[in-house]
């Protein structure tokens, strides 16, 4: 089977278009196709000047010849950022996402802001940025890149403090850096050494020192890739084959192409491949198809609207569109796995208690595999509600399924004493005792047949009471019997209802018990798992964050290298701050965290001295009822 047979998309589809008003929009078909994206998604994305043959690598990391647009005129063929999605080739359970934007630099445009919101949104949106570019990594290539000198004015990453500068928590959530260099011709050599393709890119991005403006805007560019892009990767592709057919790579044969080109295109596939990490929110929050694509209808609307996209907001406004779709799929696995069992009701409550258990727990599940930043349990507090809500129904359900079933039972075991009643077969002397000789065996016939439901002692009460009239009528016209027997026989039936009566409340007491280790269970398994989810969220936090001091640290010591003493002391003053706010993060989070299990342990102590004070009420009732020593019942 081929390494890509197992595609979502048969071919790409555009995700970011500008509309009859020249603004951006995102198309509504490729939010649905995302929208059924559920799992994590690597996000791969590649910008460059136009005409430099992007099309041509996003094509050959779908595994195919043609696929995206390839353009052979002066004009840009791809418009606004084409999307294609396929199953990860070397991952299971990843959604690999390729986004192929906007040739940048098309002279037609008339927007000169339209290609810096293209490249800012192929930088928020990915997790691997290739830049694409034609010949070396000059001055006048690296000038090029203009664009990310801009980020810090066209993304945000804090809501607050609007005037600060934040661009240092940008290495966080900013993608990994490859930058493809096509038809590359020069030796690669340093001091007349051989270098590598990542050698070539640190010496092409090497600083300048002086203090010159032209040295300023010199090392700008290169300041702006070392800073936001830590994660930098190089490769050069020699000429695929005679230049007068560079420009028709769609239509070349594989075979025409040359070795040394196939085998570069095949090492850079294979690094993206194995490479490039799962896209992520600030904080390590993992993104799944379906939350790319509400991040870029957010973002595309923000830039459209003229705002600038902030990280911050974005994770608050995403966290509540996803907490909330959370609680309602956590509701959707309970609802549904309780309506299947509910076709076997009746059951005893040991069995529906004990599902219950199992499904709040896949809910719960449900639940923390979705939600994030859910910071005062709120969302998770409205899942217990519901899906207690929802038990409580059931548990209706099944008593009135039971119910049910114990009446027909009892009306199928008495329908012979309805017919004796009917034809006055007990009116006669000495019929009291056949009476209660027959409604004996019926009693007896039902408990052996209805001992396990729920509603088995409730609906006999109810029975018993029903026949205790017509017992009366009996006792009173059996002529066998002297005055003090009837009034015995009558003072013995009282007590044997009576009876019947504290066994109802007894079973109901049960019954609570059992709902009471229910709850007990299902809290001990909801706080194993908000404990769970606690740690895996601050380790990600953490990694985090050691990834973005590692990056400081190599930042630093490039700089120092280079005799840039004065930015290295002010990185040194940053990297201090910076290791107090991590420690005060990751310090806010755990206590958050803590306050939620503080507050879910409440609720459930709530509810559990609600259902007490219920026990210790039927214990009194029970105490209040007991009659002792019935002497002999003429029913039990």
């Amino acid at each position: 089977m081929s390494l890509y047979s197992s595609v979502i998309m048969d071919e790409p589809v555009c995700l970011i278009d500008t509309g009859s008003d020249g603004r951006l929009c995102v198309q509504e078909s490729a939010l649905q196709i995302l929208q059924q994206i559920q799992e994590p998604v690597v996000v791969v994305s590649v910008v460059g000047l136009y005409r430099t043959g992007k099309s041509y690598l996003m094509n050959r990391l779908a595994g195919k010849q043609t696929g995206f647009a390839l353009g052979s005129t002066i004009e840009s063929k791809t418009k606004g950022i084409w999307m294609w999605c396929l199953s990860h080739p070397t991952k299971a359970g990843i959604t690999l996402v390729l986004l192929d934007t906007e040739g940048l630099g098309d002279v037609n445009k008339g927007d000169s802001k339209h290609d810096t919101n293209i490249f800012c949104l192929a930088v928020l949106l990915s997790s691997t940025l290739v830049y694409n570019s034609r010949g070396t990594i000059d001055n006048r290539a690296v000038e090029e890149l203009q664009y990310v000198t801009e980020l810090t004015e066209c993304i945000k990453v804090k809501s607050s403090d609007e005037d600060g500068d934040d661009s240092s928590e940008f290495v966080k959530f900013f993608p990994s850096f490859i930058w493809a260099v096509r038809d590359f011709t020069l030796e690669r050599k340093i001091d007349g050494k051989d270098a590598t393709e990542n050698e070539y890119l640190e010496f092409a991005l090497k600083l300048k020192p002086g203090t010159s403006k032209k040295v300023m805007e010199f090392n700008l560019p290169r300041e702006c890739i070392q800073k936001y892009f830590p994660s930098r990767t190089c490769f050069t592709f020699p000429f695929p084959t005679n230049p007068e057919n560079v420009s028709r790579l769609e239509s070349l044969d594989p075979a025409d192409l040359s070795t040394e080109f196939l085998e570069v295109t095949d090492r850079f596939c294979n690094f993206v491949f194995h490479e490039s990490h799962v896209k992520t929110l600030k904080d390590g929050i993992t993104v799944t198809g379906r939350v790319l694509g509400q991040l870029a209808k957010m973002y595309v609307e923000t830039i459209s609207s003229g705002a600038v996209p902030c990280l911050e907001n974005a994770v608050i406004a995403m966290a509540k569109i996803e907490n909330e779709s959370a609680v309602k799929e956590g509701l959707e696995v309970y609802q549904s796995g309780m309506e299947k069992l509910k076709d076997s009701f009746p059951l005893e409550l040991k069995d529906v208690s004990s599902e219950h258990q199992r499904l709040s727990s896949l809910a719960t599940q449900t639940f923390m595999n979705r939600s994030f930043k859910d910071s005062d349990g709120e969302y998770l507090k409205s899942l217990e509600d519901n899906i207690n809500k929802l038990f409580d129904g059931y548990l209706c359900q099944n008593e009135q399924a039971s119910k049910r079933r114990c009446e027909d039972l009892l009306s199928t075991l008495s329908e012979p004493m309805t017919e004796n009643l009917k034809q006055g077969f007990y009116a006669k002397r000495g019929g009291y005792d056949v009476f209660c000789k027959d409604l004996e065996d019926i009693v007896k016939n039902y408990n052996n047949q209805a001992n396990k439901e729920v509603k088995a002692e409730e609906v006999l009460e109810d029975f018993l009471k029903q026949k205790s009239v017509e017992s009366k009528s009996i006792l009173q016209a059996d002529k066998k019997l002297t005055e003090n027997e009837k009034i015995i026989k009558e003072e013995t039936e009282k007590t044997a209802l009576l009876n019947q009566e504290i066994k109802v409340k007894e079973e109901k007491q049960r019954q609570l018990e059992e709902k009471m280790e229910a709850e007990r269970r299902s809290n001990e398994e909801r706080m194993r798992q908000m404990k769970e989810k606690m740690d895996e969220e601050i380790r990600l936090q953490r990694e985090e964050a050691e990834r973005a001091m590692n990056s400081k640290l190599r930042e630093q010591a490039d700089l120092l290298e280079k005799g840039f003493k004065d930015k290295a002391d002010r990185m040194s003053q940053e990297m201090e701050e910076f290791r107090r706010q991590n420690a005060e993060a990751e310090s806010n989070r755990a206590k958050e965290f803590a306050a939620m299990l503080e507050n879910s342990d409440k609720r459930h102590e709530a509810s559990m001295a609600m259902m007490m004070q219920q026990h210790r009420e039927q214990m009194e009732a029970i105490k209040r009822m007991n009659p002792g020593s019935s002497g002999g019942c003429c029913i039990l």
